[in-house]
């Protein structure tokens, strides 16, 4: 007897940290001991492991068996190291080949009956294991799907601890057993909205071009029944694919959440909708012990919208105020952070009183001035001055509806065209820069060195900026949507025309 090790992977967020996983068996009393800071479902895997190894032709010795998992440091979670200890502790018998066992990182919960269940997060993990130089994996054959996204890697997927032990070199004779399926595995991306089929509203139009050319954010106002649903759902559509990195990042998310997983990498930007009463750990992410990653996390490299945004509690929606400047999502336990990414698209709307028919000429609104106020004073200024465009969506009339219908509509192809080459003229702009698209520049980088703008151009800024119509931060977010209808446009630079439009998206909102 001695002592064997194999290695498993630990997520705390989206982060993965390598724990090699020790086994040694001693003289002693029969007894299985894991240290190493496990959580409760860790500690559990002592009965797990036992009952699973003998209900699969190979028990654990009767032995004192000591499992260590380090660094010893670092908080581990679930069920997912189970696979990892009982292969460290079978090498350890001699039942397998140690050698083999340490070069594979294992994965995965047993069940009693010796079947391995499929995990949570087996994508970011492989991914992170792979990042630190490990090539080879065993996994539930549930998780065989998940496992194969992850490029030069080799995964083997099992269905038993019996089959990973005879991988291992164990001489047992095969079992047929039948595989515990995982999450939901989808072969195409669901069907993406038409935008010609938006009637009227030219500049909520304009406006969502723009938001999906540059990355900004969007928050329309308007009273029901005038498209706001409807103009946010066809966002996604006119996004470009997403890139390798992205995709791996998106389909990584998904796989940490427990949501249906692509059979090939996610190409297409997520899109996430919470219900009004999402708390902030719905929102942002969290849990008491595991903590998970929430819509805001699902909708990176995407969109979030937020229907009926006012009727979201206050706190919840200030949650999203740190994330819309850093891109990037922090979870603070008391003895870690998890970390996430939040580098999504917010597409807020709201009715603009609780009635809805303030502003409306067919319907007379019953709300009161202090209570139109109060309704729309539930979305803080702090977060409103983030949203880059703002944007006032009306009914359409029958007029319009009869002159729209005899015209040709922006339709989604070409609208993504329109911002696939907007982005190559930003990525152009900006390819010595850090950033990628215009929601991302930085103001004062805006403002200095020669992407100034002259002062004629920006005179119509600079006076709303002096008579208090806008703040410091509105006017940055102004140059960015000025230059993101210049890439539009396919003019150098903006000129008062770019600057004016900008500034109506910013400020044509009627509270």
């Amino acid at each position: 007897m001695m002592v064997a090790r194999t290695h498993s992977v630990a997520l705390l967020g989206m982060t993965g940290s390598m724990v090699e996983v020790e086994a040694d068996i001693g003289n002693g009393l029969p007894t299985l001991m894991i240290i190493g800071l496990p959580d409760t479902a860790l500690s559990d895997a002592r009965d797990r492991v036992r009952a699973a190894a003998t209900n699969s032709g190979c028990p654990l010795p009767t032995s004192k068996i000591t499992v260590n998992l380090s660094p010893a440091a670092l908080p581990k979670h679930g069920s997912t190291f189970d696979l990892g200890i009982a292969m460290a502790i079978l090498a350890a018998a001699g039942t397998v080949s140690a050698g083999s066992v340490e070069r594979v990182v294992h994965l995965g919960e047993l069940s009693l009956d010796g079947r391995l269940r499929p995990m949570n997060g087996v994508l970011p993990a492989i991914a992170a294991a792979a990042r630190a130089g490990y090539r080879t994996f065993v996994v539930p054959a549930g998780n065989r799907h998940e496992a194969s996204l992850v490029p030069g890697v080799t995964i083997v997927p099992v269905i038993s601890l019996r089959d990973a032990a005879i991988h291992h070199g164990a001489a047992l004779d095969p079992i047929p057993l039948d595989v515990i399926e995982g999450a939901r595995v989808y072969d195409t991306e669901p069907p993406e909205h038409e935008l010609s089929d938006v009637i009227g509203n030219a500049d909520a139009v304009l406006a969502l071009v723009a938001a999906a050319a540059g990355g900004h954010h969007i928050f329309m106002l308007g009273p029901p029944g005038a498209g706001k649903t409807m103009l946010a759902m066809r966002l996604p559509g006119l996004l470009p694919d997403l890139d390798a990195a992205s995709a791996l990042e998106v389909s990584s998310i998904r796989s940490l959440a427990g949501a249906s997983v692509p059979r090939t990498l996610a190409t297409r930007p997520p899109f996430e909708s919470p219900h009004h009463s999402a708390s902030a750990g719905a929102l942002i992410g969290g849990g008491s012990k595991q903590i998970r990653p929430g819509a805001a996390a699902r909708a990176s490299h995407g969109v979030l919208f937020l229907d009926e945004a006012p009727e979201f509690a206050t706190n919840v929606l200030d949650t999203l105020r740190q994330p819309l400047e850093s891109g990037v999502i922090s979870i603070h336990r008391a003895n870690a952070v998890a970390l996430f990414p939040g580098r999504f698209q917010l597409v807020m709307a709201a009715n603009p009183c609780p009635c809805g028919q303030y502003g409306t000429a067919e319907l007379n609104c019953l709300c009161t001035p202090n209570t139109r106020r109060r309704y729309l004073g539930r979305l803080s200024g702090p977060l409103l001055d983030r949203i880059d465009i703002q944007v006032q969506v009306r009914r359409v009339s029958a007029a319009e509806l009869r002159l729209d219908g005899s015209g040709e509509r922006l339709t989604t192809v070409e609208a993504r065209n329109r911002v696939r080459e907007a982005r190559e003229r930003m990525a152009a702009r900006l390819s010595e820069t850090p950033w990628k698209l215009n929601g991302e520049v930085l103001g004062t980088w805006l403002r200095s060195g020669p992407q100034k703008l002259p002062r004629d151009t920006t005179l119509v800024l600079d006076r709303a900026l002096e008579r208090g119509l806008i703040t410091m931060r509105g006017y940055d977010r102004i140059l960015r949507v000025a230059w993101t209808l210049a890439d539009l446009d396919a003019v150098p630079r903006p000129g008062t025309d770019q600057i004016g439009r900008a500034l109506y998206l910013r400020k044509s909102l009627t509270l």
